[in-house]
This record gives C-alpha cells, sequence and structure tokens, in this order.
C-alpha cells in the first residue's frame, strides 16, 4: 500500500496568494482562517522538520480548540504544544490581549450603558475562561456613561476578599455617580450563590452609605449571564 506524501513545502515557496501575509496585505485580515493569522504571529515553523507557520497554527487550534481557549491559555500551557516556545507563546498571548482591550475600548466609547447584555458582552471574552473568580467595579458618570473600569479581587470571593472599602475605592477616586459589579463563575453557572446575593446587599448599603448607586451586579458565565437587577433582587431605590 502506497503511503500519502506529506506536502514538505515551506510557506515561502506556496503560491504567493496564499501566504497568510500577502494574503492579508492583499484583501484585508478579514479573508484569512483563524489558522492563517495566528502562523503571522508564529512567523516561523520548524525548519528541521519542514513543518511551516500555518501546521503549527492548525495544532495549537486543535490542542486548545478554538481561539478564544488558545488566547486564554497560560505561556506554560502553549509551550507544551511540541515546537512551540515562550517567544511564540507570549506573541499570541499578547494579539489575545490587545484583542480584549480593544473590545473594553468600545463599550467605553459608548454614550450609556442600557443594560446587563451590554455590561456582558464586554465582560465576556475576558472573564469566560479565567480559572478564577475576578471581582470587577465599572464605573459610570450621571448619565451611565462609562468612564472605567477596575479590577477589585481575585480568587475564591467572600467577605473578607470583596470588602465595601476596597469595592468603591475607585468609584470614589473617580467620582463616580453610579456602579455595576461584575463578576464570573468559572464553572460556567451564572446562578448566584448565597455568598454572592450577602455581598451584593453589602455593596449596595455600603454605596447608599456614600452616595453611590449600585445599578446592578452581573455575574458572567460561559455563553450566558445573571442579572440581579433583570431578576429583581436589587432595591428599587438603587435605580
Amino acid at each position: 500500500m502506497t503511503k500519502p506524501v506529506r506536502n514538505t513545502q515551506t510557506i515561502r515557496e506556496w503560491p504567493e496568494d496564499d501566504r497568510p501575509r500577502e494574503k492579508l496585505a492583499a484583501h484585508g485580515p478579514g479573508a484569512l482562517s483563524d489558522a492563517e493569522l495566528v502562523a503571522i504571529l508564529l512567523r516561523t515553523g520548524n525548519a528541521s522538520t519542514r513543518e511551516s507557520a500555518l501546521d503549527q497554527a492548525r495544532r495549537l487550534l486543535s490542542g486548545f480548540g478554538d481561539l478564544k481557549r488558545l488566547c486564554s491559555a497560560r505561556v506554560g500551557e502553549i509551550c507544551q504544544i511540541k515546537g512551540i516556545g515562550m517567544a511564540k507563546a507570549v506573541q499570541v498571548l499578547s494579539a489575545g490581549e490587545i484583542g480584549r482591550r480593544t473590545m473594553a475600548e468600545r463599550i467605553a466609547s459608548r454614550q450609556t450603558i442600557q443594560c446587563a447584555a451590554e455590561v456582558f458582552q464586554h465582560f465576556r471574552e475576558s472573564m469566560t475562561h479565567k480559572k478564577k473568580e475576578t471581582f470587577v467595579a465599572m464605573l459610570l458618570d450621571t448619565r451611565r456613561r462609562v468612564i472605567r473600569h477596575e479590577n477589585i479581587a481575585e480568587g475564591s470571593l467572600d467577605a473578607a476578599v470583596v470588602h465595601p472599602r476596597e469595592a468603591f475605592i475607585p468609584a470614589v477616586r473617580e467620582s463616580a455617580a453610579a456602579v455595576i459589579f461584575v463578576h464570573n463563575h468559572p464553572s460556567g453557572d451564572p446562578r448566584p450563590s448565597n455568598r454572592d446575593r450577602d455581598i451584593t446587599l453589602r455593596l449596595v448599603e455600603a454605596g447608599r452609605v456614600l452616595g453611590i448607586n449600585v445599578l446592578d451586579h452581573v455575574i458572567v458565565g460561559e455563553g450566558r449571564y445573571y442579572s440581579f437587577m433583570e431578576n429583581g433582587l436589587m432595591p428599587k431605590d438603587q435605580v
């Protein structure tokens, strides 16, 4: 039985229209597949095995499942893929972070936050695949325009970790009129625990004392979210 012949051409030997860099320059980034975009980040393949950067990119995506999981991985996890060193891992993760920050800037440029769904869309890329719970404060002015957002705590959330004093420091410093608290559930299930409910009540009470409205507490899960406001769990005088 004849064995299939493996294509050992490097990208430089491909027709010019098929090379990822040239293809991007001619047709724009939207014309490239996920693997082609990652190949541009990797820049080079493995000369000793005649494996191209595109081959390596395909193996990376296959190993992690998709771009989102790849760009949310740790350096060490990416380096476990054969042929991928620290330099290439750092390049991939840097590009992922640029994408997340660009997404964050989009919502910051909007006039107002209209609903919890917008908050979820803003944070889903950065929070969905985190392995630890992260608690964030989104600061708003009197017109509910985003001022900025700031990480408050990371780790297993409890009263000791999410203390009202630390939670409201950014809001006081920025003279925010209102705040929306956001955190993720690494399990993917955004339904609130009793601990989440207790923390929310404590923060609402602290906001009353400071004169800062707590508009909502949004929990980010896998492809879905939970809003305390939408589920009627926020005091009426907070809206």
